[in-house]
């Protein structure tokens, strides 16, 4: 099973470390699903990890740990970005779930309306609460 996580849920999982987050960056470390992600992706993340609001809250060796980790995911070094999202920001995610050829898409976004879509083409668009619920179950 192929699985794209958006950056809040690996941001989350770094802030909350027995959050629901957590639980699913786990999952993947221990092999119960693959994790897509893109060069795009972990710049975003990097970027980020350095915005003052997380500044506090957010260790930069846990985050290059977590970086370093995401190297053994399935990483896509271009995306041909053709979908609009509603949050611009999120056209990427669309694109990795596409061309990833993922099972399910994992965000915590509601305004962004990716939620809202419930799917993309094959791809199954999920909060984490419903991913841990319904396909990690444990």
């Amino acid at each position: 099973m192929r699985v794209v996580l958006d950056t809040n849920i690996l941001l989350s999982a770094l802030i909350s470390p027995h959050g629901i987050s957590d639980k699913i960056y786990r999952a993947w470390r221990l092999g119960r699903f693959d994790l897509v992600t893109s060069l795009i992706q972990l710049d975003e993340l990097r970027r980020a990890s350095r915005y003052p609001k997380f500044k506090t809250v957010l260790q930069p060796a846990r985050v290059g740990a977590m970086i370093n980790n995401l190297q053994h995911a399935i990483i896509l070094n271009h995306l041909n970005i053709k979908e609009e999202a509603n949050d611009p920001g999120d056209a990427f995610l669309i694109s990795m779930s596409s061309e990833g050829k993922a099972d399910y898409l994992v965000t915590g976004e509601k305004r962004a309306g990716l939620l809202q879509r419930k799917s993309i083409g094959r791809t199954r668009v999920l909060t984490p609460t419903d991913f841990c619920g319904k396909i990690l179950k444990n």
